[in-house]
């Protein structure tokens, strides 16, 4: 839920803050109003007071004789290095060995890693075909988790969807054969949901894969990549995501009556007992060292691109974060502690691992914040949790 959308007029990225505090457990958001925030109106002095910090911080990294440009750049030479950073991997694991170096290189404290186990998955050779009632290859990309088809692959007919409402009208038809989901974007968080379940709700009608059109308003031959979830007691299907003007292509075709038939292979490699590691560094507070504020993104990312924006972005603006306060002599009264994940693109598993093995420090967290929206122009934050948290969000946002 949205408390706000507030204004910024700092350029260096979009945050979402406490996105990750329905992980660590804190109550439901509530909206923040006038009426309800008076037991806050004595913090609003202490708020306003920080006014000539914040404007030093924004000044430095705005400037081109200060901070402005070193993060992108910073970014560019770790994404030119690495490239792609599948969790599993060992270019990811080579790009930790980097950040660490680099974080102990600023000089940061407490810098250290986290061993996080997982079971790995990595996509081989894939490739989707139209081949009645003409023959067209299909751009796709298998979502992650995906089972592999038969080494022969998949030939069979398509039934077309455009929701899971559609699904279920045309269940009869589906045994079989293979979905297509064409379903409209409306915003990533609404529509994301097919890509996640689309595959298993298909598969309890008897689907032999399906084919999602990608999360996005718009590709260009670019099919967009992403986790699935299989749901418990149905049968694990092929999946993958194809690009937004195929499945557009298909449906109409689908519509004026045309039997459509893909032959789709797929090919993926599972592996048990994959490391990765989580990546820390702080700045120790002052007054409050055992209190924290937690800024993060991940490290990992899909392995067909150089994960620059996700989350490339919200991970260097993260640790440059506690840079530019060094940089600045700014100590904290709070610890702030930046964390970068492994392995979230496989559905949040640094994060839960580090859940798991910190759960006696939970109290501890006054505030996290996680950048993983891309790094664009920012026009607000998203924000869950208290009442009074909300208030003196809004307070400190004015």
């Amino acid at each position: 839920m949205t408390v706000g959308r507030f204004r910024s007029s700092c350029p260096v990225a979009s945050v979402i803050v406490l996105l990750l505090l329905q992980v660590l457990l804190i109550p439901a958001p509530t909206e923040a109003s006038p009426d309800r925030c008076r037991q806050v109106r004595s913090l609003r002095d202490e708020i306003a007071g920080y006014r000539p910090v914040v404007e030093r911080v924004l000044s430095y990294v705005q400037d081109q004789k200060g901070y402005k440009g070193k993060t992108w750049t910073a970014l560019s030479e770790f994404t030119d290095t690495f490239g792609s950073r599948l969790a599993g991997t060992q270019n990811l694991e080579n790009s930790i060995d980097f950040m660490l170096n680099r974080l102990r290189a600023w000089h940061l404290d407490n810098v250290h890693a986290e061993r996080v186990i997982f079971t790995g998955w990595q996509r081989r050779k894939e490739f989707a075909t139209l081949v009645s009632p003409r023959v067209k290859n299909l751009a796709m990309l298998g979502l992650g988790g995906s089972v592999s088809t038969a080494p022969e692959g998949i030939r069979a007919e398509v039934v077309v969807v455009t929701s899971f409402e559609d699904l279920i009208n045309k269940s009869s038809q589906v045994s079989g054969k293979i979905v297509v989901y064409n379903q409209p974007y409306v915003s990533y968080g609404e529509t994301v949901v097919y890509r996640s379940m689309g595959a298993s709700a298909a598969s309890k009608y008897g689907a032999v894969a399906t084919l999602i059109r990608s999360i996005t308003p718009f590709s260009l031959n670019s099919p967009h990549a992403g986790q699935q979830s299989y749901s418990d007691g149905v049968k694990k299907i092929p999946t993958a995501c194809i690009t937004v003007e195929d499945a557009e292509l298909l449906n109409r075709m689908y519509n004026r009556g045309s039997k459509l038939e893909i032959f789709l292979k797929m090919d993926s490699k599972f592996f048990a007992n994959a490391t990765s590691r989580n990546t820390v560094a702080e700045i120790k507070g002052t007054t409050n060292p055992d209190k924290i504020v937690l800024v993060s993104g991940h490290l990992d990312s899909w392995d067909v691109g150089q994960g620059a924006m996700d989350d490339g972005g919200g991970a260097f603006i993260s640790w440059n974060s506690l840079v530019v306060l060094k940089n600045l002599g700014l100590r904290p009264k709070r610890t702030i502690r930046c964390l970068l994940w492994t392995a979230e693109e496989e559905g949040y598993i640094g994060a839960y691992a580090y859940l798991k093995g910190h759960k006696s420090e939970l109290e501890k967290f006054n505030l996290v914040i996680e950048s993983d929206e891309g790094t664009f122009q920012p026009y607000g934050i998203q924000f869950h949790g208290s009442e009074t948290s909300a208030c003196i969000m809004a307070e400190v946002a004015k």
